[in-house]
């Protein structure tokens, strides 16, 4: 019997091996195959990543996959959009967020609808950063993320009219009475949502540090001093708190040099030495941030810090009349670059200083700018007044008209916005 030759990369010719070659066409739908793979490679890492976690994906497939925030736009890698850059643009449709009747909880200074202002026109802008836009703010979130929880703003009324915004803005989705109340002991004003046991609580503290106007009632005294190195005088009111929101900038604009007390209040003979407004902004600025380093746990706590809310009482800022301030302003500032003489740009300077060389943990709301385009929005003559108006004031609204404070709804509940959307897409 004839055996037949072994077979060698040479046989080519041999039946065999012809038997064994691949089908033209299973070739080709194999080559498809493999270029397909190829080419979705990443979306079959991101199909089976939560079944296989023998490798880490490369980089690239993570930025591909990320979820971006409503709001983020990516511009070149990973630069997201400044939310405090922008726009004012009018909105009748998703602003305001609540109505000025249906929150109890808006005191009379800032009530400037039942006060009578005659239009309505200041509830009506929205926000609208550059390249992006802003996440609607979600209450039932919010109230959600507080179950369990303290929030608590800290500072001057200013930070206390943020803190109504805040109140309003969740109070609208508690639609019983019973399930909501607010009450007010010394300094401290709460506001509990008893369903989720979340507080939302103010605390008055306009330096933060201990001072001759702590007194919530009595506090209005011109010749202001402020203790140093005395944060822990109100901050053991602000332990176990979740989110803390802090603000001082206006009670310290006293002058250009300001009055500091080392020693105590109950000294006989106290120590005051003057420095610098600026010297003593720092000082309060460095001890917030050593008390949120030691009280605070940056894995379980989010800190914010509001800057400076501007005033508008000089009109021939924006070019209006000598004398003028806001009082009957219904128009909006457009000038981007707009900077009024009342805002302190070097304690704004103070605050960048600071807070570029910290290493704590905390979320700065630069609402300076974009509150600055808004003449309109103040309280103006529309408020409550702490006492009877001379018939002078009558005869002169711009008089005792007040450029500080906000009404609400309105530019305080921007504010908000920004504090949500920083604390939700950070």
């Amino acid at each position: 019997m004839k055996i037949p030759p072994l077979l060698t990369s040479s046989s080519s010719s041999s039946p065999l091996l012809r038997k064994t070659r691949l089908s033209p066409y299973l070739f080709t739908l194999l080559a498809f195959i493999l270029f397909v793979t190829l080419l979705y490679s990443e979306d079959f890492t991101c199909i089976f990543e939560g079944q296989f976690t023998t490798h880490t994906p490369p980089i690239h497939t993570i930025k591909m996959r990320r979820e971006k925030p409503p709001f983020a736009v990516v511009v070149d890698d990973d630069r997201k959009c400044d939310v405090f850059s922008g726009r004012w643009v009018w909105d009748e449709e998703t602003t305001p967020m609540y109505e000025e009747s249906d929150c109890p909880y808006i005191q009379p200074q800032l009530t400037c609808q039942k006060r009578g202002r005659p239009e309505k026109d200041y509830q009506h802008w929205r926000w609208q950063p550059w390249d992006c836009s802003l996440p609607r703010f979600n209450a039932s979130l919010m109230l959600e993320s507080l179950r369990n929880k303290r929030m608590m703003y800290v500072g001057d009324s200013l930070n206390r009219g943020q803190y109504v915004s805040m109140v309003c803005l969740l109070h609208t989705v508690i639609p019983h009475e019973a399930s909501k109340s607010m009450h007010t002991n010394g300094s401290l004003t709460i506001f509990t949502a008893k369903d989720y046991n979340a507080t939302v609580e103010f605390y008055w503290a306009p330096f933060l540090l201990e001072s001759n106007s702590d007194d919530a009632v009595i506090h209005r005294i011109s010749d202001r001093i402020v203790r140093k190195g005395s944060i822990n005088k109100h901050g053991k009111h602000w332990k176990g708190v979740d989110i803390m929101v802090f603000n001082t900038y206006l009670w310290w604009m006293t002058g250009l040099n300001f009055n500091i007390l080392q020693g105590s209040f109950d000294d006989e003979v106290k120590d005051i030495i003057h420095v610098s407004t600026e010297d003593a902004y720092r000082m309060a600025m460095k001890s917030m941030l050593r008390w949120v380093k030691k009280n605070m746990d940056p894995k379980k706590t989010r800190v914010f810090f509001t800057s400076m809310s501007p005033s508008h009482s000089k009109s021939i800022d924006w070019g209006g009349e000598q004398g003028g301030n806001c009082y009957n302003e219904t128009t909006l500032i457009e000038d981007v670059n707009y900077w009024g003489s009342d805002t302190r740009k070097s304690i704004m300077q103070v605050i960048g200083e600071v807070f570029e060389t910290s290493k704590v943990p905390i979320t700065f709301l630069n609402i300076t700018q974009l509150s600055s385009y808004r003449k309109d929005a103040h309280t103006s003559i529309y408020k409550q007044q702490w006492s009877r108006l001379t018939p002078e004031q009558l005869a002169n609204p711009v008089s005792y008209a007040d450029c500080v404070h906000w009404c609400l709804p309105g530019l305080q509940d921007t504010w908000n916005e920004l504090l949500f959307a920083k604390l939700f897409y950070p």
